[in-house]
């Protein structure tokens, strides 16, 4: 059986993806992550979460297997780096939400079409960021 990580839009403290960094984290632990997702471990949307949090994706890890909730896994990394005010989460969701739609200069559509083409998803013309292409290729969404 195929373990997926949950849904990029589940919230912890207000903030998308993160759930979903720290549910890849305890299955790779386990041994139980799809070998899909191990390249991008600590690079990608995870790399990005913690710059935006200003802690390491190493020191993410290290607190994750000391244990505890995905709340107190965030407060500790809010106390450690920045403490993110109901500004920059909502600037950070919309940004991720919204992520791989019209993002030509940076490349980022044409890795959620070539994503989209590898899955067999290409001709899905209503897949149109990479949240979309989460909730579809997981199974969440038909």
């Amino acid at each position: 059986m195929i373990k997926h990580p949950p849904s990029a839009y589940d919230r912890t403290g207000g903030l998308v993806y993160f759930a979903r960094m720290l549910h890849k984290i305890r299955l790779h632990t386990a041994g139980g992550l799809s070998a899909d997702y191990h390249s991008n471990l600590g690079c990608g949307f995870d790399g990005r979460c913690c710059r935006l949090l200003g802690i390491t994706y190493q020191q993410v890890c290290a607190r994750v297997a000391e244990g505890g909730s995905n709340e107190e896994i965030l407060e500790w990394c809010q106390a450690q780096g920045n403490r993110l005010n109901d500004e920059q989460i909502l600037v950070w969701n919309k940004f991720m939400e919204k992520r791989g739609w019209r993002d030509e200069d940076d490349g980022s559509t044409q890795e959620l079409e070539a994503y989209k083409a590898a899955s067999g998803l290409d001709h899905r013309t209503d897949i149109v960021t990479f949240f979309d292409y989460y909730e579809v290729d997981e199974g969440r969404r038909a």
